[in-house]
């Protein structure tokens, strides 16, 4: 196995909205780097990055896919992400770990809303970044019109380093503006600028030595004296500004015809920063914070940025080693767990192959099988020289679903394959709602989920159905109101007997149920007063309006009666659970639902139409800050009426909108609402009986 310097490895996250054909690049770079010898579609799941037979299926990218390769000295670990938003998970793993960017763009779409958030991770990491407009063969292919949306979005940085010659069933290739050469075909036959190009060649290459002249203060002055930049100069300054992040290069090509991924990957080899370039954050053990050199040398820093579950191979695990060297069958400290960690065969990963290597060292990415508790985000280094690394950071959930085993047997394993599926992506979150019992899976959006429970099935032979969560609807009271119960029965031998007179009485929210007893000169003997309490416990556990549980009660036993022959706790406890219903019934009970603070972020755009959709929800609006074109829209709503908002949100704005729920209060449902509930109840009562 060849070994590579830190400046010689480029880690890169492969970025872009969903269907610009992110993956038919990285198909067309391992071919064109020989990594492979064929090109694979991604129609009919014959990619190297595209292998889970759900990717093949949806014809979309799930999975994060390391797929590393040789381009002339360097070594390339490419990290193929998903564009779909639902995905986010994979591409905040890829950009945490990599050194830049390649934002794929296609040439008819122009700039989309996947391409505005990729853009926006990539500026959070600080990462030097390319864009590669790609499918130019396509119909209504406009270079220059995403050249144009890009400068107006992202600024003037972005500019042009290549022109393509044709678009559509014309497109032939792409004129580099530095060398001033054209690069025609597949096989990169070069020649001169096409004499119909070459006044827009001139134009174009005229901004862009004015753009890297811009960022080398001798190279300004030797531009504005008019004087001659040396070829050599122009590259090291476009990669000075690269690197800091003030000119983002703009190339053609087309991924299916594998024309102009060569020269991508000349502008990833001379523009993008290495490893060495960029200095890594640690976090000693005393808790500050410093950036420090990467070196192979240096003592470990490794970190695990994704685990995968597989029912064969068992828990595999992704890392970056950023400082250091880890090796086959030895021993790391887990400073993130504080446990020694035993390392077994470490992997190099393409796609789903796993080529054995005896170490993988400093700015390198690996894999290892099996680890006991190392889990995504966790540091790996030495244990007398402790660092923590920042971990990934990943978006919470947004959107839930109930999960109901289809059989017996699916119920059995349903925990262990929750559990895998959490591990291996961290934006799933599993509970156990309490007041429904219904387990809760919530994670991105609904196709998150769907695939989610395909993976159940396909991985761990799980069935499952999905559904909306039930609201977790609670019962109270508005009034006051005695109530008797005298439970009394005859039978041959010793009778039933147990008499309670209690009040009911309402409390604040969120007081819950408190009992009392104010029983004087024993008419209820003291022995069986904990069974009054058990009774009533009991029954608040089914209200008497919908049978939702009964909250913010006070119930207080003040008289009764009982018989020194017949009575028993379990008389008592029927007869204390038998005033309580009675109790309720009169008291004006009400149904509360739960209200949650819904924030949501979008452009200003939208924000007529999202306050417009919030006041179909019964949203009570709470505030609205503009800020940088956006507008934060805080509003109080039942949780009732957004259970399914990030479906709602992602249609209304393009997917663009962000929001978070977080629980408030209980507040009492209008009468219009408690009839729709009272009949849904109803319903589901009877289902649960057939």
């Amino acid at each position: 196995m060849q070994q590579f310097a830190l400046e010689n490895i480029r880690n890169l996250a492969l970025l872009s909205h969903a269907g610009a054909g992110k993956t038919s690049l990285a198909e067309a770079i391992l071919f064109t780097t020989g990594t492979i010898n064929r090109l694979g579609k991604v129609d009919d799941g014959t990619t190297v990055s595209d292998y889970d037979p759900v990717e093949t299926k949806r014809r979309i990218s799930i999975n994060l896919s390391v797929i590393p390769c040789q381009w002339k000295n360097n070594k390339i670990n490419i990290l193929d992400t998903p564009g779909y938003a639902d995905f986010i998970a994979e591409m905040k793993a890829a950009v945490r770990v990599s050194d830049g960017a390649i934002i794929v763009i296609c040439a008819a779409s122009s700039v989309e809303v996947g391409t505005e958030q990729t853009w926006g991770y990539c500026d959070d990491a600080g990462l030097p970044r390319l864009v590669m407009v790609n499918k130019m063969d396509r119909e209504n292919a406009d270079f220059d019109g995403v050249v144009e949306d890009l400068q107006k979005k992202f600024g003037t940085g972005c500019v042009p380093i290549q022109l393509p010659i044709g678009a559509h069933t014309t497109f032939q290739g792409v004129i580099d503006l530095l060398a001033m050469k054209s690069y025609t075909g597949s096989q990169v036959k070069e020649g001169e600028v096409p004499s119909e190009l070459k006044d827009q060649a001139e134009s174009l290459r005229g901004k862009l030595v004015e753009a890297i002249a811009e960022v080398d203060d001798a190279l300004l002055e030797k531009f504005l004296g008019g004087e001659e930049i040396s070829p050599d100069e122009l590259t090291e300054g476009l990669r000075r500004g690269v690197v800091a992040g003030k000119i983002v290069p703009v190339l053609a090509g087309s991924a299916l015809q594998n024309i102009g991924t060569g020269l991508l990957l000349d502008a990833v080899s001379r523009y993008l920063p290495s490893p060495k370039e960029r200095g890594v954050s640690v976090i000693s053990e005393s808790g500050g914070a410093e950036v420090v050199e990467p070196d192979a040398a240096a003592p470990l820093a490794a970190l695990v940025f994704k685990t995968t579950a597989d029912p064969y191979v068992g828990k595999l695990t992704y890392f970056r080693v950023y400082r250091g060297v880890i090796d086959s069958n030895s021993q790391v400290w887990n400073a993130t767990r504080g446990e020694i960690e035993r390392i077994g065969q470490l992997y190099l990963i393409r796609g789903k192959t796993q080529e054995p290597v005896p170490q993988v060292k400093a700015g390198d990415i690996g894999a290892v099988a099996k680890l006991a508790l190392t889990n995504t985000g966790d540091t790996l280094c030495t244990r007398d020289k402790p660092v923590k690394l920042p971990p990934v950071a990943f978006p919470e959930p947004t959107f839930s679903e109930a999960v109901y085993p289809k059989t017996k047997a699916d119920l059995d394993k349903l925990g262990a394959a929750l559990s895998r599926l959490v591990e291996e992506d961290p934006t799933l979150r599993m509970h156990r709602d309490p007041d429904t019992s219904e387990t809760i899976i919530s994670a991105m959006g609904e196709t998150q989920l769907d695939v989610a429970a395909e993976k159940m099935s396909r991985k761990f032979g799980v069935g499952v159905d999905l559904k909306t969560p039930k609201v977790p609807y609670k019962e109270t009271i508005t009034g006051s109101a005695d109530a008797e119960y005298r439970h009394k029965k005859q039978t041959g031998g010793h009778g039933q007997y147990g008499h309670v007179i209690l009040k009911v009485e309402p409390l604040p929210r969120s007081s819950g149920v408190q009992f009392e007893s104010k029983v004087v000169g024993g008419r209820i003997p003291t022995n069986y007063i904990p069974a009054v309490e058990k009774g009533v416990h009991e029954a608040v556990q089914e209200g008497v309006v919908a049978h939702y549980p009964v909250t913010d009660v006070k119930v207080t036993v003040h008289d009764g009666s009982f018989h020194p022959v017949d009575s028993s706790e379990i008389c008592f406890k029927i007869a204390g659970a038998g005033a309580v219903k009675k109790g309720l019934a009169e008291a004006r009970p009400i149904i509360l639902e739960p209200i949650v603070t819904l924030t949501v972020k979008v452009p200003e755009d939208y924000t007529g139409e999202i306050i417009g959709d919030l006041n179909t929800k019964r949203a009570q609006l709470q505030g609205m800050n503009p800020e940088g074109g956006w507008n934060t829209i805080q509003a109080l709503v039942p949780l009732a009426e957004v259970q399914r908002y990030a479906i709602d949100l992602k249609s209304k704005t393009q997917g663009r909108g962000t929001f978070s729920i977080e629980f408030d209060h209980y507040q009492e449902t209008p009468a219009n609402v408690v009839q729709k509930i009272v009949a849904d109840r109803e319903r589901e009562k009877v289902a649960e009986k057939v």
